[in-house]
């Protein structure tokens, strides 16, 4: 077992924390409120860490002062780069990979503007990776040679496999998995094209069913594998969640950790949100019910204090879950409850959640698109919460819902298995139960579950107690940064 980090007599550690995407600068997902938040908390438990960024648009945008560091040769098929010094809202320093013809476009960080992946990915996430490994080197370009290279998704997963043919002392390596089924699958002739060792395009290497993978860089030469929940560590070591990499992650067990993410207790705070018409705690759950009021009007909901509303607020794609809300809408009127539906995803579940929501005027919303404020909203209005994920490596919205006193219905897979207990006379008697969990991921076994809360709902006093259970618990980063201080201290010992 990992024991807590505390440095002794020692500069602290120096961590390298590789992302392709960091809040609030470039978003798409919550890889980068990992990447805010995760790096913060690290700096407040005493370690020295930057962080790593492509120097996409956006983000030399937010930074016009940025400083130039250090310079990148151009070799084998990567362009030249500089490295600009920046320092995020947190007052953690960002270092910037700035390659204009391979960051400076239009569109988001993996996909043009019709949606479509860049086809020079390879070469812009290869470039990333390169730098990132040159960073790592010892001594290293910058004299800050770091103990740890930390490297998030596929994005910066093949680092490791720069590392270990660069023939020079270097720092350890983590390959940090925040969703197994994004790999980074290119051609074969990109391991060449990359300036990697044709030796390394292997089973026991970067192949991966005739492809190179990125991903699988990171899986075989990293020191240390991590991701993001303890239960997901284990589902991925097995089918259908290995995604085809599980017995090289079943092989790798000793060296894998699950921890799970925290979540930003200052953004997400109903005694302080601004995003919500009456601020609320422990002591005033009672307030909540200006929110629940403001978010039927808001989304034209009927005015009605005195029926169960469940909230939602995600991706509309079937890993969410997304079709099996779709087919319990009517069961759920009929409990009788209302549903408000905030998200975006693929066109047939958005058109799915759109019809029903004609179908039930009144009883269900649906709100087509992102709205940060009305995400606030759903989380303190909402009576309680779906989530009925297919997989869901950590997830963070269960863990908003528990602050906001809305206790989540959510499927027990992944970090949603670590981060809701579900409500058992048991667990309602010892003060742990927070919420509802379900198996199956079938239309089913989510309504029984939501027919669960809803019987739960209308027992006040009952309900009350999840309420605060769920509010009590502590989900900042303060837990997890601490036990990857410890994985990065025994590597750098060991490594």
């Amino acid at each position: 077992m990992l024991i807590s980090y505390a440095p002794v007599n020692r500069d602290p550690l120096r961590i390298l924390f590789a992302t392709p995407e960091c809040g609030p600068w470039i978003k798409t997902g919550g890889l980068a409120d990992v990447s805010a938040g995760l790096p913060a908390a690290l700096r407040a438990v005493g370690l020295d860490v930057r962080v790593l960024l492509p120097a996409y648009r956006p983000v030399l945008a937010a930074v016009p002062g940025a400083r130039e560091l250090a310079a990148f040769a151009a070799s084998a098929g990567l362009p030249a780069a500089r490295l600009l010094a920046a320092t995020l809202p947190s007052g953690v320093t960002a270092l910037l990979v700035d390659c204009p013809v391979l960051y400076d476009r239009e569109g988001g960080p993996y996909q043009d503007g019709a949606g479509a992946d860049w086809a020079d990915n390879w070469r812009r996430f290869g470039l990333f990776s390169s730098v990132a490994a040159q960073l790592a080197l010892h001594p290293g370009p910058i004299g800050w040679p770091p103990d740890v290279l930390h490297c998030n998704d596929w994005q910066a997963a093949l680092a490791p496999a720069f590392l270990r043919f660069a023939g020079a002392p270097h720092a350890a390596s983590v390959a940090a998995i925040h969703n197994l089924a994004f790999q980074g699958l290119f051609a074969p002739e990109t391991v060449a094209a990359l300036g990697l060792p044709r030796a390394c395009y292997a089973m026991d290497g970067l192949e991966f069913h005739g492809r190179m993978s990125f991903l699988k860089a990171g899986l075989y030469y990293a020191d240390a594998i991590a991701t993001v929940s303890p239960t997901y560590a284990r589902e991925i070591q097995r089918e259908p969640l290995g995604f085809g990499m599980q017995d090289l992650l079943a092989a790798r067990r000793d060296s894998l950790r699950g921890i799970l993410n925290g979540i930003d207790t200052s953004e997400w705070d109903p005694a302080t949100d601004a995003a919500i018409p009456a601020r609320y705690d422990l002591r005033r759950i009672e307030r909540k019910t200006a929110s629940k009021a403001a978010l039927q009007q808001r989304l034209g909901l009927a005015a009605e204090p005195g029926t169960m509303l469940f909230g939602v607020v995600g991706r509309m794609t079937e890993q969410k879950g997304i079709d099996l809300i779709a087919a319990i809408g009517a069961q759920l009127v009929a409990l009788p409850a209302q549903l408000a539906v905030l998200g975006a995803g693929e066109w047939r579940h958005e058109q799915s959640i759109a019809s029903l929501g004609r179908a039930h005027p009144g009883r269900i919303a649906a709100l087509i698109g992102f709205d940060e404020a009305l995400a606030h909203l759903v989380e303190a209005g909402a009576d309680a919460f779906l989530m009925p994920s297919r997989f869901e490596p950590c997830g963070l919205n269960q863990m908003y819902s528990q602050r906001y006193g809305t206790p989540p219905v959510v499927r027990a897979t992944g970090g949603l298995a670590d981060s809701v207990v579900d409500l058992t006379d048991a667990t309602l008697e010892n003060g742990t139960a927070t919420g509802f969990l379900f198996r199956e991921p079938t239309a089913q076994a989510l309504f029984a579950a939501a027919q669960r809360a809803h019987v739960a709902w209308l027992d006040r006093p009952l309900w009350r107690r999840l309420q605060q259970h769920g509010m009590a618990r502590d989900f900042s980063w303060d837990a997890s940064a601490r036990e990857y201080a410890a994985l990065y201290a025994h590597l750098a010992r060991t490594h």
